[in-house]
């Protein structure tokens, strides 16, 4: 059965094992970290020591997936409106080993239920790079539906730019 509790700074080992190379992690964490490779002290500053560099005290949430075997995921949900009636996921990960197996979706369905029940998000959005097609596909199938922009977001990583696409999930839809 899959839980999902509270980060430990202990998570940060296993995160780490799970970005091998340099796109993995800029699929993982887009331009919030410096260079390749980060190390689980890099993770744990901007937890613990930066509120996952949000402004606010009491609006972010790093949340660590597991079961029986261990650690199989981590997310992290942020209001990033006062009001906190949006609620954004991100720095979304499977193991590695585990995908294909259903846990990125049910790690979803449980931050889905926290966020509109305990946190009572109103809306929750996430983006995700047009080259990552497995996690867009993971988000649709778990009920986000693409939302249009007036122009295509994309972020500079390395030489390249990723294009952006934005999602969401209404409490009524949900």
């Amino acid at each position: 059965m899959l839980r999902l509790r509270p980060y430990k700074p202990c998570d940060a080992d296993v995160l780490t094992r799970w970005l091998p190379d340099e796109t993995a992690l800029r699929k993982w964490s887009s331009d919030r970290y410096g260079p390749f490779p980060i190390t689980a002290a890099d993770i744990n500053h901007k937890y613990l020591d930066c509120n996952g560099d949000c402004a606010e005290p009491d609006n972010f949430y790093p949340m660590t997936a597991w079961d029986e075997t261990g650690v199989v995921g981590h997310l992290i949900l942020r209001f990033p409106d006062a009001e906190k009636k949006t609620l954004r996921l991100g720095f979304v990960i499977v193991d590695p080993a585990r995908r294909d197996q259903g846990y990125g979706k049910a790690m979803l369905r449980l931050a889905i239920r926290f966020g509109f029940e305990f946190l009572g998000a109103e809306r929750i959005t996430l983006g995700v790079f047009e080259n990552n097609p497995a996690a867009y596909y993971c988000y649709r199938a778990v009920g986000f539906r693409d939302v249009p922009l007036a122009e295509p977001e994309y972020v500079a990583i390395g030489n390249e730019q990723w294009n952006c696409l934005e999602l969401a999930l209404d409490r009524v839809d949900a």
